[in-house]
């Protein structure tokens, strides 16, 4: 006999819309047992293994879920066929599916684990690297037995649904929510002790803490987040401290940097005033004296970098350039963690300098619900132009250039900043309606106007195609060599 397989865990992310259409079709009301087979991704990441559903295939009952050999029912032997060399060719898991009686408490039977251990081996070898695997529901629960290798099985710790309403499964429920710390008893009365512990075990990553992201970073230290990492290449400057919470001259080393020094002295005052991501992990830290951060002095878009985000839970995204915003958008669509572009905008004529246009808006973006790139947010010409070196584009005096002369104002950017949290906050604790929607939202102050848009999908799309759940083994992510 071979050596027997190392159990550990791992856990699964589901879309939203996948999630109900299996569902429906486990629990159709007959109280019966029905077949499916899901096709997934893999993501080996810092916190562990992460499967990302991406394909559904319903089995049909009598023709393709049949009465079983050894159980009560299988899939026949063509549809597995079928499925598992799809999932070999498309490099994604292969996890069978089916479902028992009961709700908040679930696992596999005897025969079920006899079957795996029969057929497992096999579809292996057919699968040539890819998981291999099986799903058990009840309706509100799931246990898994994931095979990645002869000597290597994983056991689920838990499933996620995303969507504009989170919700957790896992095989039996927990033992309880930890002890709620005094400073959060108000807010927990909202959501509820296992609504607070579920903050604490969350890393969130915000890209950008400029203006909108440093009123990101505090509000989400002050709601109890327990693990934020921050991302940000730039340094305090005069002009950002009416903007950046917490900021204090001495961050900009004022008294050398400002109008009237001599420019190598101003020069070296910005060499040495604080790093926006220093400064905003100080603010996190008062603000919540638990809380761990990772912050990071450098460019989202380099690999090392964007590596540090792939085990996040949630991502906004505020920072303006091009780039960021697509390789943020392909990190959505890729490894499904939901998040939110946010920002405040500030249109003036350039000849007259009245002002145009004035709104704050929050854009959320899951697998499944359109894209930035399908809704016209990252423009190919504006992705050439901000793809220029920073200094280059300054040569060229690029006068679209956001850190040249953009109007900003810290209420426009509190606006975004508070749309978007809370979002965040009513999604992950599953206080979100189930009618609720994923529309953009755009707050107009001059007309005192909230819109939605109804954010567009379309066919054919790389970023919400191609990429959509496939972890890492997706398309290439658009970072820099």
């Amino acid at each position: 006999m071979g050596q027997k397989p190392t159990v550990m865990s791992c856990a699964l992310t589901l879309p939203d819309a996948l999630y109900k259409e299996l569902m429906a079709h486990l629990f159709p009301g007959d109280g019966d047992e029905h077949g499916a087979v899901i096709a997934a991704g893999v993501a080996q990441t810092p916190s562990g293994t992460r499967l990302i559903a991406r394909d559904l295939y319903l089995a049909r009952d009598g023709v393709e879920y049949v009465a079983g050999k050894r159980g009560y029912r299988m899939l026949t032997a063509s549809f597995v066929t079928e499925r598992i060399v799809s999932c070999r060719d498309k490099h994604l898991a292969y996890l069978a599916i089916h479902n028992h009686g009961g709700t908040n408490r679930v696992g596999f039977s005897p025969d079920d684990i006899g079957s795996h251990e029969r057929g497992y081996p096999a579809l292996l070898d057919i699968a040539r690297g890819a998981p291999v695997g099986a799903l058990v529901f009840a309706r509100e629960a799931v246990a898994g037995d994931i095979w990645l290798s002869h000597t290597e099985r994983l056991s689920l710790s838990h499933a996620r649904i995303i969507g504009p309403r989170w919700r957790i499964l896992s095989p039996a429920p927990s033992c309880g929510g930890k002890d709620v710390a005094l400073q959060y008893h108000r807010q927990s009365l909202i959501f509820g002790k296992p609504g607070q512990a579920f903050l604490q075990n969350l890393k969130v990553g915000v890209i950008g803490v400029g203006g909108v992201g440093s009123i990101l970073v505090e509000l989400l230290a002050r709601l109890g987040v327990g693990h934020l990492v921050i991302v940000d290449p730039d340094r305090v400057e005069i002009t950002n401290l009416p903007r950046l919470v917490g900021a204090h001259p001495w961050d900009a080393i004022a008294f050398l940097t400002k109008e009237g020094r001599l420019p190598w002295i101003r020069r070296l005052g910005q060499r040495f005033s604080t790093t926006k991501v220093s400064l905003a992990a100080r603010v996190a830290r008062r603000a919540n004296p638990s809380i761990f951060v990772e912050p990071v002095f450098g460019d989202f878009l380099r690999p090392e970098v964007t590596g540090r985000f792939l085990d996040c839970d949630f991502l906004f995204l505020a920072a303006d350039p091009m780039p960021a915003r697509l390789l943020f958008n392909a990190l959505v669509q890729q490894y499904a963690i939901p998040g939110v572009q946010v920002g405040s905008k500030v249109r003036v004529n350039e000849n007259t300098g009245d002002v145009v246009e004035v709104y704050s808006a929050a854009r959320p973006v899951g697998p499944g619900s359109g894209c930035l790139s399908c809704n016209g947010f990252i423009p190919a010409d504006r992705l050439q132009e901000d793809a220029v070196d920073p200094e280059e584009r300054r040569r060229q005096r690029y006068i679209n250039d956001p850190s040249v002369d953009a109007p900003s104002v810290i209420t426009l950017n509190a606006t975004a900043a508070a749309i978007a949290a809370n979002d965040f906050l009513f999604t992950v604790t599953g206080l979100t309606l189930d009618s609720a929607t994923m529309d953009y939202t755009r707050f107009r102050p001059r007309e005192r106007q909230v819109t939605f848009d109804v954010p567009r999908s379309s066919g054919g799309c790389l970023e919400c195609g191609a990429r959509r759940c496939r972890g890492d083994l997706g398309p290439r992510l658009p970072m820099k060599a």
